[in-house]
């Protein structure tokens, strides 16, 4: 039986997790994702290479794909969220603003849904507001992650597309500063408990 190629497009949560989900999936999938890692790694915050970026820039990168009529898999885990729901402390005015959110998605949709025969969705995973305050020159909060998640949800149902909830799985343990240590991205035993979470997703398929 001939593996199943998978393909990954996030944002540097993906990176986390995918370290993992490639060894968990090398038996039954040929994992791919966005290229340019060691460009990524340098800054999380700034989306290059593998990291994905925000909702407008993965749905340019979708577009490329699709014009460049060489592109095909069987399963793309996709995700966008954190860097749209980015807010500036003082003005508290969204990178993405949520009605471009919902826009993007909608289109991102329909691409992906043309690039690939199974498309999941990876909804947008927990903030610890205090921690990245803190740390970050700008903010993110979980109120506003609640509300793109929920945004994310309705358009993918309504596009029949998975959705695997990354978010309710990662809230399951007790998140503080030892787990997120910027507010935002996972130490490395919770990025192998959640590439798990989503290999056993992928192999329910």
């Amino acid at each position: 039986m001939s593996k199943k190629e998978l393909y990954v497009l996030g944002d540097s949560i993906s990176m986390g997790y995918g370290q993992f989900l490639e060894k968990m999936c090398e038996t039954s999938m040929n994992y791919s994702r966005k290229s340019g890692e060691e460009e990524a790694l340098k800054n999380l915050d700034i989306p290059v290479g593998a990291n994905g970026g925000d909702s407008s820039r993965v749905l340019e990168y979708l577009n490329l794909l699709k014009k460049s009529g060489q592109f095909k898999k069987d399963i793309m885990l996709i995700n966008c969220g954190l860097h749209d729901l980015k807010a500036d402390k003082e003005s508290g005015e969204k990178q993405v603003p949520l009605d471009l959110y919902r826009q993007n998605l909608e289109q991102l949709a329909n691409v992906a849904k043309e690039l690939a025969d199974c498309v999941v969705w990876i909804n947008t995973t927990p903030v610890l507001f205090a921690v990245h305050h803190e740390r970050k020159p700008f903010d993110r909060s979980e109120k506003d992650v609640i509300e793109y998640n929920k945004c994310a949800d309705e358009i993918m149902a309504k596009a029949n597309i998975r959705i695997a909830d990354l978010w309710s799985f990662t809230m399951s343990y007790q998140l503080d500063e030892t787990i997120l240590a910027d507010g935002v991205h996972f130490c490395p035993e919770i990025q192998e408990k959640q590439a798990a979470f989503l290999a056993g997703y992928l192999n329910a398929i």
